[in-house]
This record gives C-alpha cells, sequence and structure tokens, in this order.
C-alpha cells in the first residue's frame, strides 16, 4: 500500500467536502444583496445557521492532515500564501461574529448583514486566490519558500478568486432553492440559470488559460498519455449543463443543487489530473513531500477514527434539520 497515495487522496475528498459543504453557506451570503427584506434575509440566515460552523470542520481537517502527511507543502504553502491566509481567516472570523450578532442586534443590523456578506464574499475570493497561486506554482528552493511575499498577486489569481466566488454563489442559490417555497423559491430560480452560464464561462477561461501558460499542463493535457482520461470532463460538463437548464425549467427542487455539485466535482477531477503527481506543481511531487512513512501510518490510525465520527456528526446534524425553512423564522 502507497501511504502517500492514501493521504493525498484523504487531503483531495477532504477538500472536495469543505468546497461542497461551506461553499453552499458561502455562498447564502454572497446572494444576501439579492434580498433587501429582513424577514426573507432571517430565512436565509436560519437555512445555514444550524449548519454552517459544522461545514467548516472540514477545512480543520484538511489543514492537520497536510501537517501530518506533507509537512513541507505545509510550511511551504503557509509562508508563502500567509498573506492571503490571513485575509480569508479574518472574512470568516467577522462573518461568524455576524451569525452571532445580527439576530439580536437593532440599530446595528444593517452592519452586521455588511459584515456577513462581505466576509462571505471575501472567503470565498481568497480561497480561490489560494487556488490559483497553487496552480501556477509556489517557488521552492531546498524544501522552503524562496519567492515574493506578494507573488500571489497575479490576473489568474484574481481570476480564479472571482470564479470561485460564482461557484459557491451558485452553490448557496442551488441549496436555497431545496429550502424554500412559494414566491422566494421562484426569484431563486431565476438566479440559479444565469450563475450557472457564468460558471460555465469561468470553467472554459481557466481550462483555456492554464495550458496557454503553462507548457507542462498543455503537454500533459493534450500529448501524454494522460489526455484521454481529460477526454470525457468537457463532454460531462455539457451534459451537465444541459440536464440543469432542464431542472431549472421543470422547478426541480434537489437536481439543481446535485448538478451544480457535479459541475465542481468535474472542475475538481480535471484540476488533480493537471496537477498530478505534484504536491507543489511544478517542483515537488507528493513523495518528495512526504513525511516519514511511520509517521504517516501513525496519523492514519487517527484518521480511520476521526472521518467516521464526523460523517456521523455531519450527517445528522443535516438529517435534524431537514426539511424547508419557515417564513419568520429567526437564527438566536
Amino acid at each position: 500500500m502507497d501511504v502517500t497515495v492514501v493521504w493525498a487522496t484523504i487531503i483531495a475528498i477532504g477538500l472536495f467536502m469543505y468546497i461542497v459543504l461551506d461553499g453552499f453557506d458561502l455562498g447564502v451570503g454572497m446572494i444576501f444583496p439579492f434580498f433587501p427584506s429582513d424577514t426573507t434575509r432571517d430565512m436565509l440566515m436560519h437555512s445555514i445557521a444550524p449548519v454552517w460552523d459544522g461545514n467548516e470542520t472540514w477545512l480543520v481537517l484538511g489543514g492537520a492532515a497536510l501537517f501530518a502527511a506533507f509537512p513541507m507543502v505545509y510550511a511551504v504553502a503557509l509562508s508563502g500564501l500567509y498573506l492571503p491566509v490571513v485575509f480569508m481567516l479574518v472574512c470568516l472570523i467577522f462573518r461568524g461574529v455576524s451569525f452571532e450578532l445580527r439576530g439580536k442586534a437593532n440599530r446595528t443590523k444593517n452592519l452586521w448583514n455588511l459584515a456577513f456578506i462581505c466576509g462571505s464574499a471575501g472567503a470565498a475570493f481568497f480561497q480561490g486566490v489560494i487556488l490559483g497561486a497553487y496552480l501556477k506554482g509556489i517557488p521552492v528552493k531546498d524544501g522552503v519558500f524562496a519567492g515574493d511575499p506578494f507573488f500571489w498577486v497575479t490576473p489568474f489569481g484574481f481570476f480564479t478568486g472571482m470564479g470561485l466566488m460564482v461557484t459557491y454563489a451558485l452553490q448557496g442559490a442551488t441549496y436555497l432553492v431545496m429550502k424554500t417555497e412559494g414566491e422566494l423559491q421562484e426569484t431563486l430560480y431565476t438566479i440559479v440559470w444565469p450563475m450557472t452560464l457564468a460558471l460555465l464561462g469561468f470553467i472554459v477561461a481557466v481550462s483555456v488559460w492554464t495550458p496557454l501558460s503553462d507548457a507542462e499542463v498543455a503537454a500533459r493535457w493534450f500529448s501524454s498519455a494522460f489526455r484521454y482520461r481529460l477526454y470525457p470532463v468537457p463532454i460531462l460538463v455539457a451534459v451537465t449543463i444541459v440536464a440543469m437548464y432542464r431542472a431549472v425549467r421543470r422547478r426541480a427542487e434537489v437536481a439543481p443543487f446535485v448538478l451544480c455539485n457535479i459541475l465542481v466535482l468535474l472542475g475538481y477531477i480535471g484540476l488533480l489530473i493537471s496537477i498530478w503527481p505534484y504536491a507543489i506543481p511544478t517542483s515537488v511531487t507528493l513523495w518528495e513531500a512526504a513525511s516519514p512513512r511511520s509517521s504517516q501510518l501513525f496519523a492514519l490510525v487517527g484518521a480511520v477514527i476521526i472521518i467516521p465520527i464526523i460523517l456521523v456528526y455531519t450527517t445528522a446534524g443535516y438529517w435534524v434539520f431537514r426539511g424547508k425553512v419557515q417564513q419568520g423564522s429567526q437564527y438566536h
């Protein structure tokens, strides 16, 4: 058993779980401005209030797993991306505080609305910037970060930041379609399709930009034996887009959220295939960055215990708070 690949798989799955679960509640914050009514905003808040903090467990798990299995990547990434990581965490802090204070505030309610919106949008944007910087490659020399502290400030990074904002906003809208009904749900349907087209535009743009700016990725996509694994991805994306259009037209409730996350998964698979087998594209492989096998095996025991527990309480939380959110609902 190649325990390094096992750990890479665990981290990849954990990151995808974070994108799916925390993505939609960040997205709810970003579509807040579409609904100026306090009553409606209370409903939107209440739809994610029981689950939003539990969703962030996957981000903590991913960070801990990275430290245990790939300490070089953890050290290099945190050193090089220190500023966008701090900006992201500050946004998450303001967003979390807004949950607690908005429901109790009177005169300052609009201030906490703004904190919720900006915290959600800022966290999504800086996560996308971090993704863009990682894909372009973090400067490494002798196992340590060797670049400028602002190397992540690039057009590509800002573009992926905006792309992730659109992704999360679409996830939020499709999640709310499942949780609401009546006029509010109808308004959300009118948001879903334009956002789907916007996300498709970002997917196409990144798919063109990446190989044009990176010769190694271009060779992997179009020349190597790996290209056959990528060919089904654009076909499946097209099929999913058509299915989303039909789901919105027939006012399906669950299908848009599922299809949105299928789009996310397809893009995610494409990225993973593009960077394989690097831990830091395109300079450090997974095996070069891995901790000793004994350390990986020791940490794997903990992961085998902890991950099922996370899955159980996450599933239980969503089961308990299943169903539609009702008008007049508030978060206390």
